[in-house]
């Protein structure tokens, strides 16, 4: 399979392992300690012994991709923060100094990069350039994508998965970057899940309250002017996503097709796992989802798709960072489950003995 296949969202999607669950929880029932005493981190555990089918489970590997690209809904002033900082940032993350770069190094992960199209240059090195356009077409006056753009952000975001997966990670992580894309990701989740733009539109940069409601504003007026086309997921992705949204989609869902276990992080990616989840069903459990986000529209999305975050920290960074802290999370949660002893193993009498 090669990496444009890895982009088509109709290849099938193993089932997790679920002898090696068995197996794992079996294991659970017979370390020592009261049963369900470690609670969540048992049932972390269980479920990565099934996406990786191994009774001990080992995140030794973690990949990270951080996407980047500018949105043209900026132009109707929904952030912060100038256009500008899109590359700027992109400068930042290769040479060490963005959050998500320390903590890929303190992790020992493999952080990539990938300049989707920015309206200012980046000209930092080491950055992985698959320019599609300088940014997305205003979504609040016409598609954001077309469908070539759409398809060719969902490769790129597939070729990441690839890579990861070429490299024996155990464990996926994608980041985003790109002024205004709070934006697109809200209108993208109001699409989705029949929400009015007010009750989920947040901060984002550091948006106030006045800026806020204009955000909200804007997105009311994407909504109506794409209508009913939105009731299809890829279209409502091509109208009013972004080319690091459909990179994030088409990532997701080209690990689940290589087996590689996904960390979701925070609003952005997780906008982006509901679309991947309605392109691509088989793929949910694949996904485990990191923390809960400061913006509003986060815990609506979470609920859409049954999900439990592992952290709330009251992060709305992005970058994939929420993601990065919770890796210590599990590698705890596997250390310990193929670390301790049995009850047999330490010579101590088991429950009911």
């Amino acid at each position: 399979m090669d990496a444009s296949d890895a982009a088509d969202d109709q290849r099938p999607i193993a089932a997790p392992d679920a002898a090696c669950a068995a197996a794992a929880r079996a294991r659970q029932a017979q370390l020592t300690k009261p049963p369900g005493s470690l609670g969540a981190l048992e049932a972390l555990a269980v479920r990565l012994a099934a996406l990786q089918c191994r009774e001990r489970p080992q995140l030794d590997t973690v990949w990270i991709s951080v996407f980047a690209a500018d949105h043209g809904v900026a132009a109707e002033g929904v952030s912060a923060f100038p256009q500008a900082v899109t590359a700027q940032m992109i400068d930042n993350f290769a040479a060490g100094g963005a959050a998500i770069s320390v903590l890929a190094a303190q992790l020992g992960a493999t952080l990539e990069v990938i300049d989707l199209g920015t309206v200012a240059a980046s000209r930092a090195p080491g950055v992985r350039r698959a320019h599609i356009a300088p940014s997305t077409a205003n979504l609040a006056r016409e598609p954001a994508m077309t469908a070539a753009q759409l398809q060719e952000a969902l490769r790129c975001g597939a070729d990441a998965a690839c890579r990861a997966h070429a490299a024996g990670a155990g464990l996926f992580v994608g980041g985003d970057m790109g002024i205004a894309n709070t934006t697109s990701a809200t209108a993208l989740a109001c699409a989705l899940l029949g929400r009015p733009p007010r009750e989920l539109a947040g901060p984002g940069t550091g948006l106030d309250a006045r800026g806020v409601a204009h955000k909200a504003t804007v997105i009311e007026r994407a909504l109506a002017l794409h209508g009913a086309a939105l009731g299809a997921p890829r279209e409502a992705l091509r109208r009013l996503g972004g080319f690091e949204i459909a990179a994030l989609a088409g990532s997701f869902i080209a690990c689940a097709q290589r087996g590689v276990p996904v960390l979701v992080d925070g609003f952005i990616a997780t906008a982006a796992a509901l679309v991947a989840t309605r392109l691509a069903p088989a793929c949910a459990p694949w996904l485990l989802y990191a923390h809960r986000s400061a913006e509003p529209g986060h815990a609506h999305l979470l609920a859409a798709l049954g999900a439990e975050p592992l952290l709330d920290l009251g992060l709305r960074l992005g970058e994939g960072s929420g993601a990065a802290l919770a890796v210590p999370l599990l590698r705890l949660a596997c250390a310990l489950h193929a670390g301790m002893a049995t009850f047999a193993e330490a010579g101590v009498a088991g429950a009911g003995a």
